[in-house]
């Protein structure tokens, strides 16, 4: 599945709740609820770039399928984590949470749950 291109978020649901649960300050979740995302995918081969714009900052985060990487969070903290494959899909695991990020169609879907509070957000390829 190519995942490359730039993606505009333009529907989220649970944001600041996944927020919350995650242990986000409660002013980075009020400011992010009004943000929709830009996010420009690199892809070459096993090797992802992934940098998500926002009006108040820039992240870029990469990684190779399979090996160990370190992910910057909204709120700055840092943590580690495995991207894999899985028909199709891209699968992200943490100790706090698991993201599923797929292709349908024209969207990319961004699935993440972190215990019983679940994040979706969806993207159009611009």
């Amino acid at each position: 599945m190519d995942f490359s291109g730039t993606w505009k978020v333009y529907s989220e649901e649970n944001l600041e709740d996944f927020l919350k649960v995650l242990g986000a300050p409660e002013m980075v979740a009020k400011m992010r609820k009004d943000v929709k995302p830009v996010v420009v995918i690199e892809q070459n081969g096993k090797d992802f770039t992934l940098t998500m714009k926002t009006p108040v900052c820039t992240r870029v985060h990469s990684f190779t399928l399979g090996k160990e990487s370190e992910i910057t969070a909204a709120d700055g903290k840092k943590f580690k984590c495995v991207v894999r494959e899985e028909g199709g899909k891209l699968v992200a695991e943490t100790d706090k949470f698991t993201s599923v990020r797929e292709i349908q169609g024209e969207d990319m879907i961004e699935t993440i749950t972190a215990g019983s509070m679940t994040f979706i957000s969806k993207s159009k390829r611009v």
